[in-house]
């Protein structure tokens, strides 16, 4: 037998790919329904303009089938450096402070390896990305959750449990808003004390930058580079997939100090060797390009999230600030995740994945439903699905 590390002990699933499989079985229970695809982070919202036509024609020169550059082009990382100095004022050095990587989850693992020791905590929220609790553990580091809770229906960062979170083993912090998969946003409070404990307590911050111009109800982008003495200490980890849709693309970068990803630089290169040659070229065209695609795909998604809550009033979903998902607190139904994720593919033919595994205590508590792949028109069959279900006569009784 296969000796099998011990650093795969904590790893676990995720449920997407079982939810998916049981959406795509035939003998589906309901099958009055097509179902809706909401348990993948996929999308059907358009591509940037420049997206495919520059990939096209980019297709059969020499870069787009190269090893090399191993860390990235040069135009590529010019066109990233201005991309976040435009939002964050800071002006990253593209041949030093910055590098590509294979989309934004190797970015983030590329940081955790040279930033992680064995043993070393990391702060992340509940909930959080599974893929990225598991990189913590792939490291060999220690996630330590810190809550959202949920103030006034939304969600909100426990500062108190935040602060508490700092120990002796904390290294740093892997933060994102609006966060996956809850939508949960940070606002200037929560970023002051995020770089307060920073500075004081000596830690990094990994700053997952995939989602932060996908706000809604007109909130505004605060970015933790705002805050004095952070670029020192801050690496930010960002990509194409979310902002810009392109995730096939496989476009993402780290920057931060020169040190760090020089260090970053080679984790990427022993891991992955080099970015995908068929996408630089389209990635900084877009990132070059005009913007205003972003703006009008976040109100396209505030409008799906807007239908599925009018929809379901009294159904305990709690109200994303922003991002592609909402959580819909099934213990507050009197169901574990799982059950309800399966009832909600069985009774209604909508695919929705249980956060087991997504954290801890409260992402337990709750099933994801993705609206970035599903229209309005289709959003709008929900109730009708789920009318005269289990869950919906739970959501009766409760209401």
């Amino acid at each position: 037998m296969i000796k099998r590390a011990k650093r795969l002990g904590p790893i676990r699933g995720f449920g997407i790919d079982r939810v998916a499989a049981a959406a795509d079985q035939p003998a589906r229970a309901n099958t009055a329904w097509p179902v809706l695809r909401m348990e993948n982070l996929d999308t059907d919202l358009p591509l940037p303009p420049e997206a495919v036509g520059v990939t096209a024609r980019s297709l059969e020169t020499p870069e787009a089938n190269s090893w090399l550059p191993f860390t990235g082009d040069i135009h590529l990382r010019e066109a990233i450096a201005a991309f976040i100095a435009g939002r964050t004022g800071h002006p990253y050095d593209p041949e030093r402070e910055i590098v590509i990587t294979c989309g934004g989850l190797e970015g983030l693992l590329d940081a955790l390896l040279v930033t992680v020791d064995p043993g070393d905590e990391v702060i992340v929220t509940d909930p959080t990305y599974a893929g990225i609790v598991n990189r913590i553990h792939l490291v060999g580091g220690t996630p330590r959750l810190v809550p959202f809770r949920v103030v006034a229906g939304e969600w909100r960062l426990d500062r108190d449990a935040l602060a508490a979170a700092v120990g002796d083993a904390t290294a740093g912090m892997l933060l994102m808003s609006p966060s996956m998969p809850s939508g949960g946003t940070f606002d200037e409070e929560d970023w002051r004390l995020v770089c307060d404990l920073c500075r004081e307590r000596d830690l990094f911050l990994i700053y997952d930058a995939a989602m932060e111009r996908l706000l809604f109800d007109g909130r505004p982008l605060v970015h933790p580079l705002h805050h004095e003495g952070m670029a020192e200490r801050t690496i930010v980890v960002g990509s194409l997939s979310k902002e810009h849709r392109m995730i096939g693309w496989r476009v993402g970068w780290v920057a931060g100090p020169a040190e760090t990803i020089e260090d970053a630089g080679w984790a990427h290169v022993y891991n992955t060797t080099t970015p995908v040659g068929l996408a630089r070229a389209a990635a900084a065209a877009v990132l070059r390009g005009q913007q205003e695609h972003v703006g009008e795909c976040v109100a396209e998604l505030e409008r799906r999230r807007n239908v599925m809550l009018a929809g379901l009033p009294d159904w305990p979903f709690v109200r994303p600030g922003g991002g592609w998902s909402l959580l819909l607190d099934v213990a507050e139904l009197g169901f574990e995740a799982p059950a309800a994720s399966r009832l909600l593919l069985e009774e209604g033919s909508i695919a929705a994945t249980a956060m087991v595994g997504w954290g801890g205590p409260v992402a337990e508590r709750h099933v994801r439903f993705v609206f970035s792949a599903e229209p309005v028109e289709r959003l709008e069959t929900i109730p009708e699905r789920l009318a005269g279900g289990t869950l919906a006569a739970a959501a009766a009784k409760r209401g």
